[in-house]
């Protein structure tokens, strides 16, 4: 665990004051479960539940808000039974799937969320003609019903086939209607009028929250960084944790606190609930 600047320690123990009022919101791939070849063998670090749990006992509500499908990281995470864990505490656990376009949370146990966006079939009808343009016609790419996404980690030059599909996949997302967000050796494609920072605009608004922690990874969470940093101008006690690795930086200069992977990210709740006791 790495301080970014003195203001970083400062942040850090302001939240700890207002710990019992505070939301926790944490991304899932490269925050709470290791990034793997394959995402649907994605799941979640096996000391996530145990550590959520105890730091529920000190928060008001903890969220994770991932890209992934609802349905899908409930099942890689088994967040319903730490869900469950959590009502004995009478606390919360959140889950915003596709960027929060779905809903779930352990009290309605209901995942919530919109029909396909309009263009997006046309999309993935014209996608194989623009990943052979790119040389990258085994891609692998994963339908979430809501969105695609196209993933060239499993190709021999994974960096080289994500930049000549970039500007491909943008063109045709913006022919659409659609909205494009890069990530760490993936592309993906989708609605648009949601992110990550309304999320946590949403969760800080709906429970009145007196605190607020973001924890992710990668350019997705950017939006979610810019939301938590407009609440601390507005005088909410915050904390910014960058889940850093070797693929993606744009989130260190933006935190408050770096650490490294789903251990480091464990290890920083860890050490939150017991200076929060």
């Amino acid at each position: 665990m790495e301080f970014t600047s003195p203001e970083g320690e400062q942040k850090y123990a302001a939240f700890l004051a207002s710990a019992a009022g505070a939301v926790v919101a944490l991304d899932f791939d490269g925050t709470l479960s290791p990034i793997v070849e394959d995402p649907t063998k994605a799941h979640i670090h096996p000391d996530a539940g145990e550590v959520l749990v105890a730091l529920a006992e000190k928060v008001q509500a903890i969220a994770v808000v991932t890209g992934r499908p609802a349905r899908q990281v409930l099942d890689l995470g088994g967040l319903e039974e730490v869900g469950d864990a959590l009502a004995e505490h009478g606390k919360e656990l959140y889950v915003f799937g596709q960027y929060g376009n779905e809903r779930w949370s352990s009290s309605r146990r209901t995942i919530v969320g919109p029909r396909p966006p309009v263009g997006l079939a046309t999309f993935l009808r014209e996608l194989p003609r623009a990943l052979r343009t790119a040389d990258a016609a085994d891609a692998y790419v994963e339908d979430k019903g809501l969105a695609v996404a196209v993933h060239t980690r499993r190709l021999d030059d994974p960096d080289g086939a994500y930049t000549r599909l970039l500007p491909l996949l943008r063109e045709l997302a913006e022919a659409r209607d659609l909205v494009l967000e890069p990530g760490k050796q993936v592309i993906e494609v989708r609605s648009g009028g949601m992110d990550k920072g309304l999320v946590v605009d949403k969760l800080v608004d709906d429970l009145h929250a007196k605190a607020v922690l973001f924890a992710g990874d990668d350019l997705g969470d950017v939006e979610a960084f810019e939301s938590v940093a407009a609440w601390a101008k507005n005088g909410l006690a915050t904390l910014l944790v960058c889940s850093a690795s070797t693929e993606e930086s744009a989130l260190v200069p933006l935190s408050d606190v770096v650490v490294h992977g789903p251990d480091g990210v464990l290890d920083l709740l860890r050490r939150l609930t017991a200076d929060a006791s």
